[in-house]
């Protein structure tokens, strides 16, 4: 008896040991370099709570902004090891990983509005460029809007003549590359989270970002000259390791999908907002001047850096830039 009962104990534990794996929850460790109250980290924490929500608790989300994990050149890596599951970088990110084709994203002017530039992350070119990274063991997921960019300095910037000489960082892409060598300017990559200490100490003179990253990392503190250019686009590909994601049970994997096409929704709705509430914010500060380009001075930016384009054609794709030029074409804008 006792012999039937010890037996009748351990088979007990044992399923008990059994249904508490099986009903430990899957880790996603959500990985990223900005601020939690960026388009992108709002963005990121809203997916958590969609995401603990739409699967029960059966997974759960950790989010580490502010490069509190890893730096822009690490987390792709960290990514591809499994050592994280999820990430949202910026869509310059993946040429240097060897997918040239996203820096079309980077090409100065391409998007003359956000309607444009939707037609092509919602559309085919959108899709298809995520595909290209599943040989890289990423699989992409969704797109986030971050904005257009403006431009940062210790001077006026109001002509392409006003950044000769400059050093201006950028992030790694070699179309940021050609842009600022098309100014004039010296280009000067560098990680995110150093750029804040670079502008104190004057290891660069300006950059170029959105205006939330700009606010949020207090940027403008360390720059007296802010010029809304809207020369460029800056936004997100919300990628996850494709072993890890492959490996889901298939009802989980669906859940996180539609959380994440919430999220996604989300992030777009509010990036606007964000960028126009930190613009005013970088104004009422009264350390920094906001100018904004007029018509003419706009058209002038425009044509000086119209030759990265063709500059860059054989590095992203010719036929891709044409594809992206005829978006704007249908909704009536010529380059």
């Amino acid at each position: 008896m006792k012999l039937k009962t010890l037996v009748f104990a351990l088979t007990a534990a044992a399923v008990m040991s059994t249904n508490a794996y099986a009903q430990a929850p899957i880790i996603i460790k959500f990985s990223h370099v900005v601020a939690n109250d960026t388009p992108k980290g709002k963005a990121a924490e809203r997916f958590k709570e969609l995401a603990e929500k739409a699967t029960k608790g059966r997974v759960k989300v950790e989010v580490y902004p502010n490069s509190t994990l890893y730096k822009d050149k690490e987390e792709l890596e960290a990514l591809q090891l499994g050592a994280v599951q999820m990430l949202a970088p910026s869509l310059a990110k993946f040429g240097p990983l060897g997918v040239k084709e996203f820096e079309v994203f980077d090409l100065p002017y391409i998007f003359p509005n956000k309607d444009v530039l939707y037609r092509v992350t919602e559309g085919p070119i959108g899709k298809d460029l995520l595909k290209k990274l599943e040989p890289k063991g990423i699989t992409g997921l969704a797109y986030w809007d971050n904005g257009f960019k403006v431009m940062s300095a210790n001077k006026p910037l109001r002509n392409p003549d006003d950044f000769k000489g400059l050093k201006m960082r950028i992030q790694s892409s070699k179309v940021l590359d050609a842009q600022m060598r098309q100014l004039g300017a010296n280009p000067q990559v560098m990680a995110f989270s150093e750029v804040y200490q670079a502008l104190q100490t004057g290891v660069v003179d300006g950059t170029e970002n959105p205006p939330s990253n700009l606010y949020t990392q207090k940027m403008h503190e360390v720059q007296k000259q802010v010029t809304v250019s809207n020369h460029g686009y800056l936004g997100y590909a919300v990628i996850v390791n494709k072993k890890f994601w492959d490996g889901l049970p298939g009802d989980v994997r669906t859940a996180l999908e539609g959380a994440m096409k919430d999220a996604t929704r989300y992030a777009n709705a509010i990036a606007q907002q964000e960028n126009d509430m930190a613009l005013d914010a970088v104004r009422k500060s009264g350390k920094t001047e906001v100018y904004v380009l007029n018509d003419k001075e706009r058209d002038a930016w425009r044509k000086a850096l119209l030759p990265v384009q063709n500059a860059m054609a054989g590095r992203i794709g010719a036929d891709l830039i044409s594809a992206v030029n005829k978006e704007s074409a249908a909704l009536g804008f010529k380059q």
